[in-house]
């Protein structure tokens, strides 16, 4: 086991300071060395082939003829961070000392190669001169790699040996399967612990593996052995701007979380992390977040007095959100929930269009010809089919070329917030999500997708508190919350979500089944989304102090009845919101178990929602105990997700301690439930 975090004078981003996760305390953000600070070290030693570079913590060791690359750790580890690129790379061009490290070419591929000492972080960077892909790094290759840490939704750490996690990816495993990190990852990131002892907190050693380029690469699982190994690859290809690949590698302690600790130094770093703090400075109604639980309300949830319900109950901070469909909360219901304390705003989407004479959504109405002319087009011309093969997705582009003139974007949010909502939740914007548009006059490439909708969710928040789908680390700036990051989701689930009859379809309207109607996952579905023995939080970990987490808004906590402690301990344990869907019957049903948990919650996030998570770590061999820290002790929390009592924590139960506290406060949620 490991101990708590070491705090950190890099999270300003200020100099030129050297990362590291450390073995000797869990460093979540990591400490002052001053490998980069020497010239003469930083350019390292190159005998042969052999470039040696230094970084924090030991040195690497990039072979210029394979890319293989290897550590030597301060305290006499070997360790290999990379086999040899897959695929090969032919003979390599000479050598070139450059300050801080050396450049080559792999001719045959066209790739130009320089591998730099940055800030403690072995730095490889690619440019291809012609369209191509490599395959590298090569990952969990050395025989003492014990997990592979994968932010998938929340984030995952899995032992390579587990026999579930080698199936194959379609029997709910990994094996064989391939995830785009642009698209599919909350964080453009993944890490690998060597020889982690039995606590499995740390003590061992670690690697951390940045992609900032995630655009155009992509990750594959193989099981050779009964081992999980990761290969990167990217595809180099002008027409979507990515010819240019850039891998960092930092050494770790080996805690499961230390991964998602180095992504956040580096947003730091590189000015692109944000503050929660800051927002709520620059914007006060964002605080209201702190503390609230999230809820999308339906029918008599819908107005001011199911409003009162909410607050009648104890209920201290919400944040409420409806739908675009008949019968959105008016403006009395609007005041009702500001003046009790909460957020309310509407669901919308700028992504979608559709014919206004056949459209089955009013956010997918558009004026004048914004359908069809702003569709994203295929490089065939033909237009990108949009949510559940109805219209088409709409260029960000088309519309920032013509939100000066035409307001398209300024007039239906003007619209949507009329009744006096303070905050928006704008689907899909800021999701992995992003397209390549053919389209005349508005051509894009999927870098400049996200850049057009960071500037205009930069926009909405400004005056509004903004919340968008599944948010990935590019958009932290800008929302205040996002739902959906906080779940792993597994394939497995589309496909339930699919099958209405056991799902649940749209109807009735006032509480449609897919949100209403609970449902039992299957085992598989079950295990790779909330067994907790596989859960890590590298979302909080990299993100918490900057935005609000929450699971998906089609996972209401009471859509999964068999994984309600669970996810109540999930969310106590990360400092997160739950979510749910309420009408007038759930209030009545539920309310009184909702208003504990939020009762429970509202002081702990309002007290730790802007700190950072400082410390993740497992208590007990089997991951059944798990501890969170936030701050400098801010908020201490342990969950324990066994059946069995933990040094006096009883199973299906969870103590938080705020830093004033003489005894921990304790949640048994399935005390609760009914």
């Amino acid at each position: 086991m490991t101990s708590d975090v070491s705090k950190s004078p890099r999270d300003t981003g200020r100099g030129r300071t050297a990362t590291r996760v450390l073995a000797a305390s869990l460093a979540l953000t990591a400490t002052t060395f001053g490998v980069a600070g020497c010239d003469s070290a930083a350019a390292g030693t190159l005998e042969g082939s052999r470039l040696t570079l230094p970084v924090a913590g030991g040195t690497a060791v990039v072979d210029t003829a394979s890319l293989a690359v290897s550590a030597h750790t301060d305290d006499g580890r070997q360790m290999v961070l990379s086999a040899a690129a897959d695929g090969g790379l032919g003979a390599p061009g000479p050598v070139t000392r450059t300050a801080d490290g050396a450049s080559w070419s792999y001719p045959a591929k066209g790739l130009k190669v320089t591998a730099s000492s940055e800030r403690g972080r072995l730095r490889v960077k690619m440019r291809a001169d012609r369209d191509g892909s490599v395959s590298w790094p090569v990952t969990g290759t050395d025989r003492a790699a014990s997990a592979v840490q994968l932010p998938r939704g929340e984030g995952l750490d899995i032992p390579v040996r587990d026999g579930f996690w080698n199936r194959s990816s379609e029997k709910g495993g990994l094996a064989g399967g391939s995830v785009d990190v642009g698209g599919e990852l909350a964080l453009p990131l993944w890490g690998y612990s060597m020889g982690r002892g039995t606590g499995g907190s740390g003590g061992g050693a670690g690697v951390s593996y940045l992609t900032p380029t995630d655009i155009g690469t992509s990750l594959r699982f193989a099981s050779t052995g009964g081992r999980l190994r990761a290969t990167a690859a990217h595809a180099f290809d002008a027409g979507e701007g990515t010819r240019d690949y850039d891998v960092s590698f930092s050494l770790t302690d080996g805690n499961p979380v230390a991964p998602a600790a180095d992504y956040r130094s580096y947003l730091a770093q590189h000015g692109r992390l944000g503050s929660l703090r800051k927002k709520i400075r620059k914007h006060p109604a964002n605080g209201k977040l702190l503390g609230a639980f999230h809820a999308y309300v339906w029918g008599d949830a819908r107005t001011a007095s199911g409003v009162g319900k909410l607050k009648k109950l104890g209920v201290d901070r919400m944040w409420l959100g409806y739908d675009s469909g008949p019968g959105p909360m008016n403006a009395q219901a609007v005041r009702a929930a500001k003046k009790a304390g909460y957020l309310v705003g509407p669901y919308d989407t700028f992504a979608n269009g559709q014919d206004p004479k056949k459209a089955d959504s009013p956010t997918s109405v558009w004026p004048g010809r914004v359908y069809p002319d702003f569709c994203v087009r295929k490089a065939d011309g033909t237009p990108e089919t949009g949510f559940g093969n109805r219209g088409c997705y709409l260029s960000s582009r088309a519309f920032e070329k013509a939100e000066p003139t035409e307001h398209y974007l300024a007039d239906r949010t003007r619209t949507m917030v009329a009744n006096g909502a303070d905050s928006y939740f704008l689907d899909v914007d800021a999701t992995g999500e992003l397209f390549r548009d053919h389209g005349k006059g508005h051509q894009m490439t999927k870098a400049g997708d996200r850049a057009m909708r960071l500037a205009r969710m930069q926009r909405l928040a400004n005056n509004l508190v903004l919340g968008s789908e599944s948010s990935q680390a590019w958009a932290n700036k800008v929302l205040a919350f996002n739902h959906g990051s906080g779940t792993p989701v597994a394939d497995g689930l589309w496909k339930l979500e699919r099958d209405k009859k056991t799902w649940g379809g749209y109807m009735p309207e006032k509480a449609p089944g897919a949100f209403f109607k609970p449902v039992q996952l299957p085992a598989d579905v079950a295990t790779a989304m909330y067994d907790p023995k596989y859960r890590v939080p590298l979302y909080e970990t990299a993100l918490h102090s900057s935005l609000v987490n929450t699971e998906r808004w089609e996972l209401s906590y009471e859509k999964l009845p068999a994984q309600k402690t669970t996810r109540a301990l999930l969310a106590m344990l990360y400092n997160t919101p739950l979510n749910y869907v309420l009408d007038g019957p759930t209030i009545d049903r539920n309310g009184p178990e909702l208003a504990a948990l939020q009762k429970y919650f509202s002081p702990l996030h309002r007290a730790a929602g802007t700190e950072k998570m400082t410390s993740f770590r497992w208590l007990t061999g089997d991951r059944t105990v798990q501890r969170t820290v936030f701050g400098s002790g801010k908020l201490t929390v342990t969950a324990n997700f066994g059946s069995k009592a933990q040094g006096g924590l009883p199973g299906g139960c969870v103590d938080a301690k705020l830093s004033g506290d003489q005894q921990p406060r304790r949640l048994c949620p399935a005390q609760l439930n009914g």
